[in-house]
């Protein structure tokens, strides 16, 4: 903790809020210690796993799976192959969050594992590109839909859909930087209504299934792809619309009793969105040829106009409560684990202080924020995502690799859930798989050039955080006073 930290937290304890701290002791009640509260319970924690992960995916991308897969068979079976995988890194995940509780998911279990370097990479390429790119990437999802209504018969301006996009991560931002409880309420409220349209379009399609309607699900293996590489990409696809099953590790600090309710939301959370995932594509292919379901710009909107009619504006309004509920869980974890980097040091001091007033880490949702907006600008964002999505699969092969070291190395560890160590190694083995075989089967530059930008964060490493140069805490330091001033927010407490 720096000099500057030490004097601001003084001068703000004993300013700005002396009037609120007097009124506590007067009324005889504790004072909270100025760190992160653990106010998520289990619903909650059930609720920012899926609806983080019941995004925009489940309305767009099973056209992208079917297009790589081939035919409805294969398609289907990738859905569900892609629940079974994102429970069993959700049960490796178990482990190590209740073995190491610590909030941070893949950077807490990397340094336990494989030390400071390692962990840096990953919050270097998690922080600064994956995820404020992935909220951007839902809030644009979230705009194109919102203001769809308002252009009639054809596609929003782009410079209204930035806007809109911007605007969302704005207030998102906020909310989440005024209270951990309002956050979750917005949570709970959106998974609950993307729940229930996910309900009508399972229950509309089970009853045109049983109508009779089988055409596309019968022959349903013909025309399936081949290619190792088309299967690497179909899986990426699936994987994107099941990404966030690991998002409840982010937070385990502010989890109310992590041993028991991290496993247990996982356990429900991910096995009731793979069900809805496979049924809803079921419901898809009762109503749309594989012709139709491949040109439609948004299938579940499709879907809706064909069985809905006048009532088919109901999909595409929850479809925009489901991506605006994704993007607040999103941009909930991702404030979190630039929290965490820098108390570590990994990042920037301030990113690790706390708000006194409503104890949220909020200079690191907002630097998440300012990010996301910027990601919004490119033309195609899409592509990012792509070329990243590599990344990302070698950050949980590594948190599974961590998972199969740390039982020889840290048997010391208390471990409440203990998942088989063939669990962990089959996820190494996927996460290889899925990392290498698109490179594979059409090498491209820009897969160097992520790794480029990945290994360029040593660059800073060495000199900031291994050397600890003096002059850069000289120029920080200012910096970090001005903005502790603005956002009144100070270092946390360490608690035992």
């Amino acid at each position: 903790m720096d000099e500057s930290g030490i004097g601001k937290r003084e001068e703000l304890q004993n300013g700005s809020t002396s009037h609120s701290l007097d009124c506590q002791t007067k009324d005889n009640q504790p004072v909270k210690a100025t760190v992160l509260q653990k106010d998520v319970g289990l619903f909650s924690g059930i609720c920012l796993i899926v609806g983080t992960m019941i995004g925009s995916g489940i309305f767009i991308s099973p056209k992208s799976v079917l297009l790589y897969s081939g035919a409805v068979g294969p398609c289907l079976l990738i859905w569900a192959a892609c629940g079974v995988l994102s429970t069993l890194g959700a049960l490796c995940y178990a482990e190590l969050g209740t073995m190491i509780t610590k909030s941070g998911a893949e950077y807490a279990y990397l340094t336990e594992a494989f030390g400071s370097i390692v962990s840096y990479l990953y919050s270097w390429t998690t922080i600064m590109v994956l995820k404020p790119s992935s909220f951007a990437i839902i809030t644009l999802s979230f705009a194109e839909y919102a203001s769809t209504p308002f252009y009639p018969g054809c596609k929003p301006p782009v410079i209204v859909t930035k806007c809109l996009s911007a605007a969302a991560i704005l207030l998102i931002s906020i909310i989440n930087c005024l209270s951990v409880k309002l956050a979750s309420y917005v949570q709970n409220f959106f998974t609950a209504a993307k729940l229930f349209i996910i309900l009508v379009i399972v229950v509309a399609g089970m009853i045109m299934l049983a109508q009779g309607n089988t055409e596309t699900l019968s022959n349903a293996f013909d025309g399936a792809s081949t290619s190792v590489g088309a299967i690497g990409l179909a899986f990426y696809n699936g994987l994107w619309a099941y990404d966030g099953w690991n998002q409840l590790n982010f937070i385990t600090e502010e989890l109310k009793d992590p041993f028991r309710n991290l496993p247990l939301a996982i356990l429900i959370g991910i096995p009731l969105v793979s069900v809805c995932y496979v049924l809803v594509n079921v419901s898809y292919f009762t109503v749309l040829t594989t012709t139709e379901l491949l040109l439609s710009p948004a299938v579940a909107v499709t879907f809706g106009e064909r069985v809905f009619y006048s009532m088919s504006w109901i999909v595409p309004l929850f479809v925009v409560f489901s991506t605006f509920g994704s993007a607040n869980g999103s941009c909930f974890t991702a404030g979190r684990l630039a929290y965490v980097a820098g108390r570590q040091g990994h990042m920037v001091k301030v990113l690790s202080y706390i708000s006194l007033k409503r104890y949220t880490p909020a200079p690191a949702l907002i630097f998440n924020g300012i990010l996301a907006i910027f990601y919004i600008i490119p033309s195609d964002i899409n592509t990012l995502i792509n070329y990243f999505s590599f990344a990302q699969w070698g950050f949980y092969g590594l948190a599974a690799l961590a998972l199969i070291v740390m039982r020889f190395t840290r048997k010391e560890l208390h471990r409440p859930v203990k998942v088989p160590i063939f669990v962990a190694v089959l996820m190494v083995l996927v996460s290889c798989y899925l990392v290498l075989a698109p490179i594979i089967d059409k090498p491209e530059l820009e897969y160097l050039y992520c790794t480029i930008f990945i290994f360029s964060g040593l660059l800073f490493y060495y000199p900031f955080v291994h050397r600890k140069v003096n002059w850069g805490r000289k120029l920080m330091r200012p910096i970090t006073k001005h903005l502790q001033l603005l956002m009144e927010v100070v270092p946390p407490e360490k608690t035992e």
